[in-house]
């Protein structure tokens, strides 16, 4: 005997009501999200579009870096090395949006072989000393290093003698990073890059374009980018 048909094809079965309720609840989650610019890719397009907007870098007219100047710091490289540049390395955990758009502090700082200043690697220098904007910096005088104002958020490029609590992820040597509010642990100076010639030219102006020392004041270790390692950073 054949069996009856109990249900048309098209009559629903089982918490339909209740599966068609959650995806409803879902889209609309999901829309909401979108409009707030919640999801993880709208952050990171936001992180990029911010980051790698052109810079323009301070031109010298008389062959010296001054207070106040845009630069960028490159690590020149070797015979088995790249060319890197000194880069803010912000996720979307480093994103925050109010009172605006910005990267919050502490930030992490890495280096990438992207050259191209931008306001994910160019930075300010900064009087700290009271020396007015626009005067010659000194080799030796203390300085510090911000970024550029806006998504960036002016922060400051800091450091410290590394422990057991505090210590940068990979090498384990002293972390560096960047906070809302400058220190002593943000004050660096320029020494010559020969050792021989460091006492001559102590005092004497720094100028542009050239191989240089960055020494973080209170450690007195050099600010340095490291080949072996490597971390994964937003692009």
């Amino acid at each position: 005997m054949a069996e009856e048909k109990v249900f048309r094809a098209a009559v629903k079965v089982g918490n339909w009501t209740e599966d068609l309720l959650l995806e409803e609840a879902a889209k609309k989650e999901f829309l909401e999200k979108e409009e707030r610019g919640e999801h993880s890719f709208q952050k990171k397009d936001l992180i990029r579009e911010n980051l790698l907007r052109p810079v323009n870098l301070s031109m010298t007219n008389d062959g010296q870096l001054h207070f106040g100047d845009v630069v960028m710091l490159v690590n020149v490289g070797g015979e088995n090395r790249e060319c890197s540049a000194v880069s803010v390395n912000a996720d979307i955990d480093s994103l925050i949006k109010i009172p605006s758009p910005g990267i919050k502090s502490p930030c992490g700082v890495s280096a990438g072989r992207g050259i191209l200043p931008c306001a994910r690697t160019a930075f300010i220098i900064t009087s700290v000393d009271g020396s007015p904007e626009g005067s010659t910096l000194l080799y030796d005088q203390s300085f510090a290093l911000t970024t550029t104002n806006g998504f960036a958020r002016g922060l400051y490029l800091t450091s410290d003698r590394q422990s057991f609590q505090k210590c940068a992820k990979m090498s384990r040597l002293q972390e560096v990073n960047l906070v809302d509010e400058g220190s002593f642990l943000s004050c660096w100076k320029i020494v010559h890059f020969d050792p021989q010639e460091r006492l001559e030219y102590e005092g004497q102006p720094v100028p542009a374009d050239v191989k240089v020392l960055i020494v973080h004041c209170k450690t007195n270790q050099a600010l340095a980018v490291l080949g072996p390692y490597f971390t994964k950073s937003t692009r």
